[in-house]
């Protein structure tokens, strides 16, 4: 099922804009990428996870640093999530599942609250589910397995939309360019950019920024990694 899991107007007044268009909305919104006819597509599904910061009840979202060992995507900022295994019941139950595995959220505390369209990632061949979700009853996080996760972080929507933490980035030789974020440590780019930058829009949080500054992704994530070892972050 996609679009709505639940009633929006039973979500906190933030969350009810995405909740409603969750039914609008096909994988053309998030991507241009479709898979290629007759292509073995593996299926995946990541949370997507907004919660309310307990200091001052603004929302915010949880992402998480791959180790930086990993064979692929190493490093990079990702939702909590994976691919399907027997018995998880669709992608509700493989984003909940991957998202305990990895950051130990409790499930218990987490009530998914609508379905996205299925979205293919060309460079690992996953046909990727996200699966929204209120932090109703939020537990302590962390990286449970070092050798997958370096770090889990709830950032937030305040500071993602903050024009200074945005930018466009594009890649040397290739047609590619898209969005990116670096926020609170965190280097946002590749897939999970692109489906937090059109969630930002979609839920009406988005502030104007300077799309037209376009910086080359090597160059862009060496500065980072500069910048984290003298200790500077934005």
């Amino acid at each position: 099922m996609i679009g709505p899991l639940v009633e929006p107007e039973s979500v906190p007044e933030w969350l009810r804009p995405l909740v409603k268009v969750s039914g609008e909305v096909d994988s053309r919104t998030f991507t241009r990428f479709s898979p290629p006819e007759d292509a073995y597509t593996r299926p995946a599904a990541v949370l997507v996870l907004f919660g309310e910061r307990e200091a001052d009840g603004e929302p915010d979202v949880l992402l998480q640093r791959r180790a930086d060992t990993l064979g692929s995507h190493a490093g990079q900022v990702a939702f909590p999530g994976g691919g399907a295994e027997d018995g998880d019941g669709g992608p509700v139950g493989t984003a909940l599942r991957e998202a305990e595995e990895e950051t130990g959220v409790v499930p218990s505390g987490v009530r998914p609250v609508a379905v996205l369209p299925e979205l293919f990632v060309p460079v690992s061949g996953f046909a990727v589910t996200p699966v929204l979700a209120h932090w109703a009853e939020p537990s302590p996080v962390h990286a449970v397995d070092p050798a997958e996760t370096a770090s889990v972080a709830r950032v937030a929507i305040a500071d993602l939309v903050d024009p200074a933490n945005r930018f466009t980035v594009k890649k040397a030789g290739a047609p590619w360019k898209g969005p990116a974020f670096e926020v609170d440590g965190l280097f946002v780019w590749g897939f999970t950019a692109g489906l937090l930058s059109v969630l930002l829009s979609l839920g009406g949080w988005e502030r104007e920024w300077d799309s037209g500054d376009v910086r080359d992704l090597d160059e862009a994530l060496a500065a980072y990694r500069a910048r984290l070892e003298e200790g500077v972050t934005r």
